[in-house]
């Protein structure tokens, strides 16, 4: 019987498994700038676990990028792929493509209990639309919908590309700051890693502070430290979060809840979790209100966007 692969590919590691039963087996996680191409990394992950060419029935990738016709250029790494080129060169007799963010998205539906944390208390609706959003080497955002008894649908989109909220005069300040140096400031120009490190930057200058951090990591590790340059760069992050997560919920009436994902968060989970992030999400004027009783939660689990592309591959495969 062949096998059924699946696999995440972001900016900087490709993650990838077999999906047999319904679950997830074998991950291995590969360096995307240490081979040219996602066949050849595909290629050495496949001869790790001795399957020949030719052994695969069906894959489906994750990728970071609006996913549309034959060829697909990936966002945050030097990889392309064409459908074509790729079922010719693995003999796959199925490739299916779906945007990094409904995977994650997906992926939602296999938490389980220690995988996640509170951030805002209360009760999902499942008849309405549940809110997945991350900082990691960019912003993703997608939406989940409960379509019936183990049946989901995940919406795709480039939500993190919104244009970045501002809150409040030090917000319009730090804005201006780094719209001065790039223009165009978007919502993942800070709420990614690099945008920690531009976020950083933009509040030394502002305050005639030389920086001494370069990158996420040290700021991370300053701020658990207790530098308060650096706290106070992690709680601005964690604002900007908050405005982003809120106005996705009001547009998408995202009541089923908000899952926090991504590389970032986890790094400072617990100043995450005493941050002004939950004021932050719920600023919104005569609308505040609306905000009661829509949980938020912190995910911690490892795989999450290979686990959405194996419930994507079954569903289109029992279709």
């Amino acid at each position: 019987m062949k096998a059924l692969l699946v696999g995440d590919i972001g900016g900087t590691n490709a993650r990838f498994g077999l999906w047999q039963g319904n679950q997830l087996h074998a991950v291995q996680v590969f360096a995307t700038a240490d081979y040219t191409s996602p066949e050849q990394a595909i290629g050495a992950y496949l001869a790790d676990q001795h399957i020949a060419p030719g052994g695969l029935a069906a894959v489906c990738l994750a990728v970071a990028g609006p996913v549309d016709g034959d060829e697909f250029r990936f966002t945050n790494n030097h990889w392309r792929l064409s459908r074509t080129a790729f079922c010719r060169t693995l003999q796959v007799e199925q490739l299916l493509l779906i945007n990094d963010f409904t995977a994650m998205a997906l992926g939602m539906t296999r938490l389980n209990e220690g995988e996640y944390r509170e951030v805002c208390p209360g009760q999902p609706d499942p008849s309405r639309p549940a809110l997945v959003i991350g900082p990691g080497t960019g912003l993703g955002v997608g939406s989940l919908l409960r379509l019936g008894e183990r049946h989901w649908m995940a919406l795709p989109g480039e939500g993190g590309h919104v244009d970045l909220p501002v809150g409040n005069l030090r917000e319009a300040a730090i804005h201006q700051q780094i719209h001065r140096q790039i223009g165009h400031v978007s919502a993942e120009t800070v709420l990614s890693g690099g945008g920690l490190v531009r976020l950083y930057e933009a509040m030394c200058a502002l305050d005639g502070d030389t920086p001494t951090h370069r990158t996420p990591a040290q700021i991370t590790d300053a701020a658990l430290g207790n530098e308060p340059r650096a706290l106070a760069v992690v709680e601005q992050f964690c604002r900007f979060l908050g405005r982003v997560a809120g106005n996705n919920v009001l547009t998408l009436g995202a009541r089923g809840g908000v899952y926090i994902v991504g590389g970032v968060i986890p790094r400072f989970a617990e100043l995450f979790l005493r941050s002004g992030f939950a004021a932050s999400f719920a600023d919104k004027g005569c609308m505040s209100g609306y905000f009661s009783g829509v949980p938020v939660w912190l995910v911690t689990a490892e795989f999450s966007g290979l686990l959405g592309a194996g419930v994507a591959l079954q569903q289109a495969l029992d279709q």
